[in-house]
């Protein structure tokens, strides 16, 4: 099942990857993207949250805050975040609890790998609404960047 434009945004509490928690609550009265990336350190996964981390300034003149989610394990995603030097959060959903809960995560993924982060993308309103939703079947696609700073900027 997945989360839908207009459904509340199913709250999540997860681990960053500084082992900080982090929660959507937190941000309530803010816009949020909430993006969901199968692999740390591969190559179109990397090359996503690079352009996010490009073009954070962006996001910040949106009044908007990036989370990005995987199953990787937070000691993986503390080593990519510090690799790539990303500049928002990276939180794990190792228990695939919160990939289960949007909608996003593949049964079977490459290489014989099970419960894997769909590529995915949502916006969640300061209300806790969804206002954005794409999730990807095709990993080697990215969100469509244009259509989420444009509902971001329809938010202002």
């Amino acid at each position: 099942m997945h989360v839908k434009i207009g459904d509340e945004a199913p709250l999540f509490t997860l681990k960053s990857s500084d082992k900080s928690l982090v929660s959507l609550g937190d941000y309530k009265g803010k816009n949020v993207v909430v993006i969901f990336f199968p692999l740390a350190f591969t190559g179109v996964c990397t090359a996503e949250l690079c352009s996010i981390r490009d073009h954070k300034s962006d996001y910040d003149s949106l009044d908007a805050e990036v989370l990005a989610i995987s199953v990787d394990s937070l000691y993986t995603l503390a080593k990519y975040k510090e690799v790539q030097c990303y500049n928002f959060p990276l939180l794990s959903d190792f228990n695939k609890e919160v990939s289960t809960a949007y909608g996003s995560i593949y049964q079977e993924f490459a290489h014989g790998m099970k419960g894997v982060s769909k590529r995915s993308a949502f916006v969640v309103d300061k209300t806790g609404k969804i206002r954005y939703a794409e999730v990807l079947e095709n990993a080697g696609e990215v969100p469509n960047f244009a259509a989420i700073n444009e509902t971001l900027k329809e938010l202002q």
